[in-house]
């Protein structure tokens, strides 16, 4: 694992935020706000092109694609991200996980308890061949917090209809929760996992988890408290669990710092069972590396590549520092513990 880069690297941006957070959701407001990313039409295609110092195919998706969620579904990968370019949740298309094509919004429509403009971090999972859940972030009315909702679809790319009359987890005692992703066990039990918002409030910051039931559609079991930010590289934050097993080991992947700047990096935890006790390793895994290769990378997700083995997916800064792009790496294992190598 190479340190991050010697020249760290500002990113200026203008927050118009309703909540006072500092980590990867305090900016997804602005990408639908008059953020300078560029723009795709649905059919458009992206690859590679921005250039910016990334190495190989990098970034595969060269537009604003920020907290990016991948699920394959027969052969076909399907990306998500939070809102942007008039679209509540960003969708892509590809084949080989480097040809992208972007697709109409994934949720046209909201609900009327939350409030438009900021819907972030979106995951979706098939629990059967005609049915797709999506968790999804926005802002709840009452109370007036980033929350998880949930919406359901029988395509994997919608359009996702909401489902309930309220947010699906929106505690306001921890400031509300982002950051949604879902983890199937080997015993068949489904698992949600997000970030307690506490950070919008001066609270601790806490990756949890619970089971969902059957349909996905509720918890069915009180949460568990992960991991929370303890380590000096983390800040005053930990967001984006992503939950695998590999090799027999429990592997939470996760987000820490400041998602705006080339502090934001991507870090884990092992343990032995779902709920832990996960062990920090004291290094992150991914960060702003020499002659900024990706900055301030998060946001990451874990997937099956066509050949079969692992990538890890994640987003970092591109346009000059105006907007967060998708990119692929390859992701091996060591004993149960993650490698990811940067040309």
């Amino acid at each position: 694992m190479r340190a991050p880069g010697a020249q760290a690297l500002a990113v200026s941006l203008v927050l118009a935020l309703a909540a006072c957070g500092t980590g990867d959701d305090a900016g997804s407001a602005t990408d639908d706000a008059g953020s300078p990313a560029p723009s795709s039409a649905p059919g458009a295609t992206s690859s590679g092109t921005a250039g910016d110092g990334a190495g190989g195919d990098n970034p595969v998706l060269a537009d604003d694609f920020p907290d990016p969620d991948v699920l394959e579904v027969d052969g076909t990968y399907y990306a998500y991200a939070t809102n942007g370019n008039s679209r509540n949740v960003r969708v892509a298309r590809s084949d080989d996980l480097v040809e992208w094509e972007e697709l109409d919004d994934a949720l046209p429509r909201l609900p009327a308890y939350v409030v438009p403009g900021k819907t972030w971090a979106p995951e979706v999972t098939r629990l059967a061949p005609d049915r797709y859940v999506l968790y999804y972030t926005a802002t709840s009315f009452r109370p007036a917090l980033q929350c998880i909702g949930v919406a359901v679809a029988s395509a994997p790319e919608g359009p996702f209809e909401p489902v309930g009359d309220a947010m699906l987890v929106c505690p306001p005692e921890e400031g509300g929760a982002i950051d949604a992703s879902t983890f199937l066990d080997a015993d068949g039990t489904q698992y949600l996992l997000w970030k307690n918002d506490g950070n919008c409030c001066g609270l601790d910051t806490w990756l949890q988890l619970a089971p969902l039931t059957a349909d996905g559609l509720a918890l069915a079991g009180p949460p568990v408290r992960l991991v929370t930010q303890d380590q000096p590289w983390e800040g005053n934050l930990v967001e984006a669990p992503t939950l695998v097993e590999r090799d027999g080991s429990y592997v939470l992947l996760y987000s820490a710092n400041d998602y705006g700047g080339s502090a934001y990096a991507i870090g884990y935890a092992t343990a032995p069972a779902v709920t832990g006790p996960y062990t920090k390793d004291p290094e992150p895994l991914l960060t702003t590396y020499r002659d900024a290769e990706y900055v301030g990378p998060g946001g990451q997700d874990v997937v099956v590549g066509p050949d079969g083995e692992d990538r890890l997916v994640f987003h970092s800064w591109y346009g000059q520092n105006t907007y967060r792009a998708m990119n692929v790496l390859p992701l091996d294992w060591q004993d149960g513990r993650p490698v990811v190598e940067v040309d």
